[in-house]
């Protein structure tokens, strides 16, 4: 269940990044980095949010600059990246195979949070 948002709080910004998290297109990933452009904050924060309330939404799909996720993640990571058609080597997904549309994801967040304001 995603925390409930309150104006100016840091549970207000989770809820953004977590609805932006829920526009990323399966067989898509996007860095951390790429989300906090979108949302408005940092790649640090995104990693917060991730890591406090990610289990909810397609955690999967959110990855570091290279492709990778902790590695206490990665087995479950790579399966659902197999389910999505999404690349995986060694060390992690091929981000720059199967990177969303930034400029579409961004278009899909701003409709979804639309309800937030």
């Amino acid at each position: 269940m995603h925390p409930a948002p309150r104006e100016g709080s840091f549970d207000l910004l989770a809820e953004r990044v977590l609805r932006a998290v829920e526009q990323i297109p399966s067989g898509s990933v996007v860095s951390y980095g790429d989300l906090a452009g979108i949302v408005g904050t940092t790649a640090r924060v995104v990693g917060s949010v991730m890591s406090q309330f990610g289990s909810d939404v397609t955690w999967w799909r959110v990855v570091n600059r290279d492709g990778r996720l902790p590695e206490h993640l990665m087995v479950a990571a790579r399966e659902r990246w197999a389910e999505e058609g999404i690349a995986a080597g060694e060390h992690g997904c091929r981000i720059y195979d199967h990177r969303a549309d930034l400029d579409d994801l961004a278009e899909r967040y701003a409709a979804a949070v639309d309800s937030l304001e």
